[in-house]
């Protein structure tokens, strides 16, 4: 179940509540009991971070190049170094 952030714009109580995508907007504030409170706008809650990430992972992205960076004409990299 996804959790959403809320905020109540009487009070200012901020609360990460866990519901269901279905579950109606929550509008009471827990604090204050005023009808101020509002589902805010945040980040997603996941990152895709190192390289544990495959070409097969995604069927349909093309595979990375195994070229070396930098230009043909460079002695380095044309083999004349």
């Amino acid at each position: 179940m996804p959790i959403y952030e809320y905020r109540c714009s009487a009070c200012g109580t901020q609360k990460d509540v866990m519901q269901k995508m279905s579950d109606a907007v929550l509008t009471t504030c827990p604090h204050c009991e005023q009808e101020a409170f509002t589902k805010q706008l945040s980040a997603a809650g996941f990152q895709l971070k190192g390289n544990g990430y495959y070409a097969t992972d995604f069927k349909n992205a093309p595979a990375a190049k195994s070229e070396p960076s930098g230009c043909s004409s460079c002695p380095a990299m044309s083999g004349n170094a």
